[in-house]
């Protein structure tokens, strides 16, 4: 994606397409159809060509008029006067267009058919067709964009992205002000470029972690990772190094700050360790080695009429506690100005982990909606980096991958409505490996009337 526009342009182009729409008419075909649909189920056996035998069988009863002449009398004579009928009836039958004819089967399959124009009144195909003439529909419309309207127009190629990202994504109307707004180009921090390739000169000693006896070591990268005050859209476990050892939390972001949002750090926060974080502690493997806290990280100190805190900051920290190094999840904020969170939402592992399920699942979704959505097929990617997702993976798993969930936790313009930002997330312990979950919050910007009145 490309920077769409700045906010007072976005603003035009919303209302603009609320006004206008995105397309105009530019013919119409008028008749009759008559269709046959077949919807196969997923629990059908029916093999494709079994599937397309059916849908012939089909076609030839209803499109082929029966010789043995079954059609009842009544309806025949009916539509010998279909003539004669006075124009006050026609209408009425006009009117009342009958409604799509569902069958459920036993095979798994769902036969739909639909008849538009003519006097549909159950008679056959060949009888439905001979009334077309006296009562035609609209049966389909040729449209343009109306974009191509207006060539040569200064701001046509914003317009013409905006709309192209309308169509694509469909978010709703009333917020296509603000999805505008977050279509900028997304980048991983950090960038690629900035892990190291080669030997330090001083080798940086990081923190392990010990899951089983005479197992590997899992070495933790301590070193923060700042956006530089630009939200953050998704995060990641990484596994980094020569050996793919080294736990790592990578941030996604937008490449630039929308118009609309104006962020600053949040210098009132700092991460403090909770006596009951304590339960939180979960094992890996063994439950006299390392431990993971999988308390929540979000930001709590704001009172209700505060400003929006989101965040932009993310390391990790591996502390002995006790007989036992236990790993952290730390996130820092910064505070949005004259914004209000509308909604939160977690979106991660579902399972609830083995010692503070209750307790984690409860204050995840105090506050918030849990979603736990279905598996997805892979998104496009648009990028024409040589690696925008980050740096290669090695062609054989690595070893430290049977303890890290390395899946990406993004949100981008496809989840509606399409400017959803990270506000918190923590780590989680799921059939002996470590992930991430992640909380998103939609932000709602407060005009300066509004802020007077709270």
């Amino acid at each position: 994606l490309v920077p769409i526009c700045t906010d007072v342009l976005s603003n035009l182009i919303f209302r603009f397409i609320e006004k206008y729409g995105t397309h105009i008419v530019v013919g119409v075909r008028m008749g009759g159809k008559d269709i046959v649909h077949i919807k196969q189920s997923q629990n059908s056996t029916l093999q494709p060509t079994e599937v397309q035998n059916l849908l012939k069988q089909l076609a030839d009863e209803r499109f082929y008029e029966d010789v043995t002449g079954s059609n009842s009398d009544d309806l025949s004579g009916k539509m010998k006067d279909d003539h004669s009928m006075s124009r006050s009836v026609q209408r009425t039958i006009t009117a009342s267009i009958r409604p799509p004819i569902i069958t459920q089967r036993n095979d798994g399959t769902v036969t739909i058919c639909v008849r538009r124009g003519g006097f549909d009144v159950g008679q056959s195909h060949n009888k439905w067709l001979s009334t077309v003439t006296q009562s035609p529909n609209v049966i389909s419309m040729s449209f343009v964009p109306i974009t191509s309207l207006l060539g040569g127009v200064q701001g046509n190629g914003f317009l013409t992205h905006a709309v192209n990202l309308y169509l694509r994504y469909k978010p709703p109307i009333e917020e296509l002000h603000q999805f505008l707004e977050f279509q900028l180009p997304r980048q991983w921090a950090p960038v690629y470029g900035d892990l190291p390739l080669g030997l330090r000169r001083r080798k940086h000693v990081s923190p392990s972690l010990q899951f089983t006896f005479m197992g590997p070591k899992l070495y933790v990268n301590t070193i923060k990772v700042d956006t530089g005050n630009r939200p953050v859209t998704g995060m990641r476990l990484y596994l980094e190094g020569k050996k793919s050892d080294h736990l790592a939390m990578h941030l996604q972001h937008l490449s630039t700050v929308p118009d609309t949002l104006q962020l600053s750090d949040d210098h009132s926060y700092e991460p403090i360790d909770k006596p009951e974080e304590r339960g939180y502690f979960e094992p890996v493997k063994w439950s006299i080695f390392s431990h993971v806290c999988t308390a929540p990280v979000q930001y709590n100190g704001a009172c209700i009429y505060d400003s929006a805190s989101i965040v932009t900051k993310a390391w990790f920290e591996a502390k002995a506690i006790g007989m036992r190094k236990v790993l952290f999840l730390r996130l820092g904020f910064s505070t949005v100005a004259s914004a209000r969170i509308r909604r939160s939402e977690w979106e991660g592992p579902s399972s609830s982990s083995r010692k503070s399920g209750f307790i984690s699942t409860l204050i995840s979704t105090r506050f918030s909606t849990a979603l736990n959505p279905p598996v997805t097929p892979k998104k496009v990617d648009l990028n024409s980096a040589i690696y925008p997702g980050g740096p290669p993976l090695p062609t054989k798993a690595p070893k430290m991958a049977t303890f890290v969930d390395t899946k990406e936790m993004l949100r981008g313009p496809e989840d509606s409505p399409g400017y959803w930002v990270v506000t918190g997330a923590k780590l989680c312990v799921e059939g002996g490996r470590i992930s991430v979950k992640v909380k998103y919050s939609l932000l709602t910007i407060m005009s300066e009337d509004s802020m007077m009145l709270m």
